[in-house]
Formats: structure tokens, sequence, C-alpha cells
């Protein structure tokens, strides 16, 4: 009996342990992407997604850092090379669950960096795309501030091209911003950004 309790001790020793060396190193890939250093940050979520499979987290942020950073990027080449490399982190996510609101987002967030790159040659392709990741984001959770948001903030985006009517985009704006202030993250780690983008666009909808 005093051997399956020891054991049992140390089981549970080795999973705190691995808690918070994982904690560790997201707070400080964390702090990293934080102080503007965002290849440092990436690098450390790949390394922490290598050795942690269970989380879909560490290799959430690779594909959200290079991502983000291509919409800053100028250079086509560096472009391709940060989005293709989100794809990657994302896609090894994907295969493993279809089922989280989180991942499509971010997928749609990848698909407007490529139209967002190259209107002319992606648009076309790439926005039917951007609007699927997000209905599908929604049919899992229509609850998550970033899919409503981030659909209604892509069509706003486009609306002095497409002539759509940005009065029903901006209701659901403001619902995001609703939903925003009732949302609970998962963990600490969980994704939570988005409200700052959205009551910029809800200011932009009273001009």
């Amino acid at each position: 009996m005093t051997k399956i309790i020891t054991a049992i001790t140390l089981f549970i020793c080795s999973l705190v342990a691995a808690q918070t060396q994982f904690e560790q190193g997201m707070g400080k890939a964390m702090g990293l992407w934080k102080d503007g250093k965002t290849a440092e940050a990436s690098a450390m979520f790949e390394r922490i997604a290598a050795a942690d499979k269970t989380s879909y987290l560490p290799n959430y942020y690779v594909a959200l850092i290079n991502t983000t950073s291509a919409f800053t990027e100028k250079d086509k080449t560096k472009i391709e090379l940060l989005l293709t490399k989100a794809q990657d982190a994302l896609d090894v996510e994907m295969i493993k669950d279809q089922n989280n609101a989180e991942l499509h987002v971010l997928q749609a967030l990848i698909y407007t960096g490529w139209v967002v790159a190259d209107p002319m040659t992606n648009g076309m392709t790439y926005s039917a795309k951007v609007m699927e990741s997000y209905a599908k984001a929604k049919a899992i959770d229509p609850n998550n501030p970033r899919a409503v948001f981030g659909e209604a903030d892509y069509q706003l985006g486009g609306a002095k091209w497409t002539g759509v009517d940005t009065k029903p985009l901006c209701v659901e704006v403001d619902k995001a911003i609703e939903l925003f202030a009732t949302f609970k993250p998962e963990t600490s780690f969980s994704p939570k950004w988005g409200l700052e983008r959205a009551l910029e666009a809800q200011k932009n909808c009273k001009k």
C-alpha cells in the first residue's frame, strides 16, 4: 500500500512540476512578446509546443505572433514566410481538434493576412475562406467575442469596395464588446485579445 501511495505521490508531483514548467515557459514567452521580441517569443513558444503536446496554446501563439507580424511587414517575401510559419503551427493543432473556435478565428486571421498582403491577387481566393472560418468559429461558439468581432471587422474593412451596409456590422461590433465583458478565458494563457480593436471599430462606426 505504501508503494502505491508513494507512486501516486510521485506521479502527482511530476504533473505539478510539468505544469509549473509549462506555466513558467508560457509566462516567459508572453513577456518576450510583450517586450516586442517577436522572433524570440515565437521560438520559445515553438520549444514549449515541442515539449508539451497536450495544450494547443504554444502553437496557437506561434501562429498568432507570426500572423500579427505579417500585418506590419512590408517585404512580400517576409510576409509569405511569416504567414506560412503561422499556418504550419496552426495546422498541427487543427489536425488534433477541429472543434476549437479560437483556432478557426486564427485561421481567418491568417487568411486575412494573405488578403492584406496582396488584395488584387489574393482577395477573391481568400475572402470567402475568411468568412467561412469565422462562420465555423461562430457555429462552435456563438458567444466568442473574437469570432463575432472578427467577422464584422473584416466586412467593415471591405465595405468601401463592396458597398455593404455597415449599420448591421456596427451592431455586431457592439455585440462583440458586450461579449468581451462577460468572456471568461479557460486559463490565464487562453486567448483574450481583441477588445481594444473592437472599441476602435466602435468609434469609427459612430463617426
